[in-house]
């Protein structure tokens, strides 16, 4: 790509992923049409099993760029050194696992090119869907994104997804104050919305992964997404300025 500044980056974390990774980098680059794109592969040590894998895919798929984490260990760190290093004007978190769908990505890139600060691919809106993973999880995560939309005037369905699309213009007027893992894109989303920036969605086909180990930790987590929750819930009765 050389100097080239693309006109979206997209950050993926990994964590040993290994050759899992090959569909996913594949599906990102080649059902996405934008241009220049820059896809950054976000690794935690050198000895990740996923680094070799992409240097070989780099011949053939020139957008692809590793890019190590120096924040710290974890998923966390791992989204915020991609964030800090993406070069677009727009950013956005896919996971490694392939349960996202990159067919949605040239959608997201529009409706951020038409305005909007955040742009979420939504499981709980007319035309999204998801498909596995443990039910709990799912039950918690469409309840608090429905409630967050209908109770909170959150304009989105789905809140706890981190298959999101963020402007730089957001990204460098908020302090991430996240401290878990995933609970990153309901905190984003939820200044973004208190800020007064557009945030927007588009149907999207959630899967749950069929090889490697889910990093996901709900408990650990939870009370982080309650602290992101009540805010969002808070967004529709504070006066903006």
């Amino acid at each position: 790509m050389g100097d080239e500044t693309p006109a979206l980056s997209v950050v993926i974390p990994v964590y040993n992923e290994g050759e899992n990774v090959v569909p996913t980098l594949r599906g990102v680059v080649e059902h996405t049409k934008t241009r220049p794109l820059e896809v950054l592969v976000v690794h935690d040590f050198d000895e990740d099993t996923t680094v070799p894998v992409v240097k070989r895919l780099q011949a053939e798929l020139p957008q692809l760029r590793l890019h190590k984490n120096t924040l710290g260990r974890g998923v966390l760190n791992a989204m915020k050194s991609g964030l800090r290093a993406a070069r677009g004007p727009f950013v956005l978190i896919t996971m490694g696992d392939g349960s996202d769908d990159p067919a949605d990505i040239d959608p997201m890139y529009a409706l951020a090119r038409g305005g909007a600060d955040v742009v979420a691919g939504s499981r709980y809106m007319r035309g999204g869907r998801q498909l596995g993973g443990p039910l709990l999880k799912r039950t918690m995560s469409r309840a608090a994104g429905l409630s967050l939309h209908w109770l909170g005037g959150l304009p989105i369905h789905d809140a706890t997804s981190n298959f999101r699309l963020y402007s730089k213009r957001l990204l460098n007027q908020v302090t991430i104050e996240s401290r878990g893992g995933f609970e990153l894109g309901l905190e984003l989303t939820v200044k973004a919305y208190r800020l007064g920036m557009r945030v927007a969605e588009v149907p999207t086909t959630w899967s749950d992964r069929t090889a490697g180990q889910s990093r996901f930790r709900l408990w650990q987590w939870l009370p982080r997404y309650l602290h992101w929750y009540w805010r969002g819930i808070g967004g529709r009765f504070r006066t903006r300025g």
